[in-house]
């Protein structure tokens, strides 16, 4: 699949944390579009299923084969039954009309996919990641993973995997399962690099891509200088981290270069990693994450994080 190496990540679409408006949703996937982004990234999870509408209605007049479209599986959307003025308690700005049930069973799987097709608009789906089975891993393994498998030999799906924060469950499934591709979400970033000890070696060596998302550490390496206040894996960062942050910043500054700069380009340089995947809300941010992937970095910035002991190279 023609995937690019930055991909667009729409949870942002989906209201997260705060109102996204339509006009704004459509102009970032404009600018995604201009910069030459075509992979996006969606889940039923992401605003209860509105990031999957607006991403389908954004993307609905672009040629179907020029696109890389990836949405998740594992929580099903029911009504809720809940007061008519109730917001979602997900980290969602929606109303809670809807409510997530998790079913990972094959009926369960093959329903979420056909109906983010409904809401999507399309008649496929190019990638379908089992989403955050920590949980329920023995179902995910008997039931979610095979019914995944099955859907991509009926060509609903182009390819299977999963996207999940942790490293080590995702190693699991492609030891036990012909899956193509694995989001991973902040385990393999700019700040911590334990995915070379389990999930990197063993995706390059079976052939599966990695797309690394949440490459910022929940915004830790969004801006040039970790703020105080900086949040890591959604919860305010240790102080070990944002000081560990800030010896990357030194070096980046040497360098002159930034430390967003570096976080979207430290993935890619392994081999198994095919697309980071950012979360995007306007066309500025589209516009600034996309200048930021086009940034050279010259090889002896990696060189001296790697002498200093701040990050291993891939």
């Amino acid at each position: 699949m023609p995937i690019t190496e930055l991909g667009m990540g729409a949870a942002q679409l989906g209201n997260l944390y705060r109102e996204t408006t339509d006009a704004e949703a459509g102009a970032a996937v404009d600018a995604a579009w201009d910069a030459g982004i075509r992979y996006f990234d969606t889940a039923p999870h992401y605003g209860l299923g509105l990031s999957e509408h607006r991403l389908g209605a954004a993307l609905a007049a672009r040629p179907r084969d020029e696109y890389v479209l990836s949405t998740k599986v594992g929580r099903l959307l029911v009504p809720s039954g809940y007061p008519e003025d109730t917001m979602d308690d997900g980290g969602f700005a929606v109303p809670a009309t809807m409510r997530r049930e998790w079913d990972l069973s094959r009926d369960g799987v093959r329903r979420s996919v056909h109906e983010s097709l409904e809401r999507l608009g399309l008649d496929r789906i190019d990638i379908a990641y089992l989403h955050d089975p920590d949980d329920h891993g023995a179902e995910a393994h008997a039931e979610a993973i095979p019914a995944l498998i099955e859907l991509r030999e009926e060509g609903v799906v182009r390819a299977v995997g999963t996207g999940m924060n942790q490293s080590a469950m995702p190693a699991e499934f492609v030891r036990r399962h012909d899956v193509d591709v694995i989001m991973l979400a902040g385990r393999y970033t700019l700040l911590e690099q334990g995915a070379l000890d389990d999930l990197m070696p063993l995706a390059e060596e079976r052939g599966v891509g990695i797309v690394a998302a949440a490459v910022y550490n929940s915004g830790l390496l969004s801006r040039p200088r970790p703020p105080a206040d900086a949040l890591y894996d959604y919860a305010p960062a240790p102080a070990e981290l944002i000081a560990k942050a800030n010896d990357i910043a030194d070096v980046c500054e040497e360098f002159g270069i930034t430390l967003p700069e570096a976080a979207i380009a430290y993935p890619l340089r392994h081999p198994a990693v095919v697309s980071v995947v950012v979360g995007m809300r306007t066309a500025e941010q589209v516009r600034g994450t996309a200048e930021r992937y086009e940034r050279e970095i010259p090889e002896e910035f990696w060189a001296a994080l790697d002498d200093r002991g701040l990050v291993r190279r891939g």
